[in-house]
């Protein structure tokens, strides 16, 4: 049985207005996304990597509504109907409060996204009830009991407050208020950037045996490729607000099709220096041009070493050049 599509993003675009020059009459637009498409099949992980400023962080923060979309689409199978899916990027406040709670979103700073005056009880709490989720108090106090022992923390820590924990520890409490919603779609804003390499491991574990139990589908942004190879089902790379790459995890380790990925897997560093000076690395060079002035046809061409006349004319279309195998790029024909 094949699964089921829950969420399919359609040209979604997300430009800031940036402050013109005096007495300029051009305004400026900063292109954090950029014409950006891909779907999601419920339980699966998606991942999402790029340089920092590619706009993954934007996708998953415009996706919630947190920013509003330029253009585009999102269709999400949310109400437990399994013909329709709804577009809700045409919802109105009072309708996205209905369906808040079962597109969730794990934020990257454990420090910053907790409350400090609030204690673990209610950071966990407040969405409960706001959306109306239990009916009383007692109620309540055992859901939270019984969330914070799923993801390792000890139930009779919930009258503490954050500060009074470690990295890792506040990082499972963001978890935890999001689990408890039960969520269908939830979106990792680089989860583990702001954790020790050990505490990482234990997070990205934590978070693959929450999908199991709940049946979660995941959403997952981050730059450190190993973590997200460790977790995703399928990857999409971005960059410059585009996706340049799509295929599922093992195919674009084994065979990276874009230079911009076969670059970024070349920058992984490897432990054994035998291994390492083996080859001819491919380095991507330059940085990254700014997203206000972006280059003309392809968003790569200035820091390609493969680059062709057409990648400085046209713009190359994502396109499945291999079955499952997406690339935005004309050294490969379809």
């Amino acid at each position: 049985m094949t699964a089921q599509t829950i969420l399919r993003v359609e040209s979604l675009k997300k430009y800031f207005p940036v402050k013109s020059l005096p007495f300029s009459r051009k305004k400026s637009f900063l292109k954090a996304v950029d014409d950006v498409s891909f779907s999601v099949t419920a339980g699966e992980t998606l991942g999402i990597v790029g340089e920092s400023g590619c706009g993954k962080t934007t996708v998953g923060r415009t996706l919630m509504r947190i920013y509003e979309p330029t253009s585009g689409r999102c269709w999400c199978r949310l109400d437990g109907n399994e013909e329709k899916m709804d577009n809700i990027f045409g919802y109105r406040n009072t309708q996205m409060r209905k369906i808040r709670h079962q597109i969730q979103m794990i934020f990257q700073d454990p420090y910053a996204s907790l409350n400090p005056r609030m204690t673990i009880q209610d950071i966990i709490s407040e969405g409960l009830k706001a959306n109306k989720l239990v009916h009383d108090g007692q109620e309540m106090i055992q859901t939270v009991a019984d969330i914070m022992e799923k993801v390792g923390l000890r139930p009779e820590y919930m009258k503490r407050y954050p500060h009074e924990f470690s990295g890792g520890q506040r990082q499972r409490i963001g978890i935890a208020r999001v689990i408890v919603m039960r969520p269908k779609i939830v979106i990792c804003d680089e989860p583990v950037s702001a954790l020790d390499v050990s505490v990482q491991a234990q997070i990205i574990n934590l978070l693959e045996d929450l999908r199991a139990e709940f049946g979660l589908t995941y959403l997952f942004i981050a730059h450190d490729l190993s973590v997200v190879k460790h977790i995703s089902d399928r990857i999409a790379v971005m960059y410059l607000g585009k996706i340049v790459e799509k295929t599922d995890t093992d195919r674009l380790f084994k065979s990276p099709m874009h230079p911009y990925t076969q670059g970024l897997l070349q920058a992984i560093p490897v432990p054994d220096p035998h291994q390492r000076r083996s080859g001819r690395r491919l380095l991507i060079a330059g940085d990254i041009p700014s997203p206000i002035d972006p280059p003309e046809g392809c968003r790569f061409v200035k820091r390609c070493s493969k680059a062709m006349d057409r990648c400085h004319k046209e713009t190359p279309e994502l396109l499945e050049v291999q079955p499952g195998h997406e690339v935005a790029c004309f050294l490969y024909p379809t």
